[in-house]
């Protein structure tokens, strides 16, 4: 990570929450203690997080994911305010500023892109932390499929801010060769060099979240075809950041061509 400079973090729900739905307050403060760190040493951080639905469900008093849309809607309006609310809150403790980024798949259409590029590069030239999310308030076309495009947003980001590297911090330690949660057998897949049929047969379901290991394969063949290295990590232990800033090998690391 010597050369590296900007960096795009996603975190799922599953890392940002409980079981109940509600925020795992020592995990996501342990977790912004460490970005806004990496931020300080010269790095410059995008977080693109997901979390809005749960947290929106947990004001509300709703124990299960509602069915109804504009239910779900309702609770993504909801969600983002708290969830603003904290990264504001946290990332404040440490002089750091934030900013929202709301984005749909058709701001990010080719012949519009530039505007959030543009964007984008000011907020982190005066050394704003970017936090982006799906504006799952107005785009239902996610809500309605159950279809987790957060981890493709990554690398969406990723891709217009011309980052180094993509971080998923998701809730297993990487890409296995069977099902961990049924196979006690099951190895981790340390490093991929291609997105191969036998690749993407080894995606599992989701959990908390709506995304699952599918959406972050999807996500690796962007980010390998764009040239930058993508690595899927454990987020239940945030510490796993620092290690891959100093070069030691965590979760599956999927390596572009660009890096061989």
């Amino acid at each position: 990570m010597e050369n590296r400079r900007r960096v795009v973090v996603k975190v799922g729900t599953s890392t940002l929450t409980h079981k109940t739905g509600r925020l795992n307050i020592r995990r996501v403060e342990k977790l912004v203690k460490i970005l806004s760190d990496i931020h300080n040493a010269g790095n410059d951080i995008i977080l693109v997080s997901s979390g809005s639905i749960a947290l929106g469900m947990a004001k509300l008093g709703l124990m299960e994911k509602p069915d109804d849309t504009a239910l779900k809607q309702t609770c993504a309006a909801v969600g983002q305010c708290e969830l603003m609310y904290m990264y504001d809150k946290y990332f404040s403790e440490y002089s750091l500023t934030v900013a929202q980024f709301l984005l749909t798949k058709y701001i990010l259409l080719e012949d519009r892109r530039k505007n959030v590029e543009n964007a984008l590069e000011c907020v982190i030239e005066r050394g704003i932390i970017p936090i982006v999310n799906e504006n799952d308030t107005v785009a239902i076309d996610e809500l309605e499929l159950e279809v987790g495009e957060n981890d493709s947003l990554a690398a969406t980001v990723a891709q217009i801010a011309k980052a180094d590297l993509l971080i998923i911090l998701s809730d297993i330690d990487g890409l296995y060769d069977k099902d961990p949660y049924r196979h006690p057998d099951a190895r981790l897949v340390r490093e991929v060099t291609e997105i191969t049929d036998e690749i993407k047969a080894l995606a599992g379901g989701a959990r908390r979240g709506t995304g699952g290991m599918v959406t972050k394969i999807n996500a690796a063949e962007k980010a390998m075809k764009s040239g930058f290295d993508m690595i899927i990590t454990n987020g239940r232990e945030p510490e796993n950041l620092y290690k891959i800033f100093d070069s030691i090998p965590v979760g599956t690391r999927f390596i572009s061509q660009k890096e061989r």
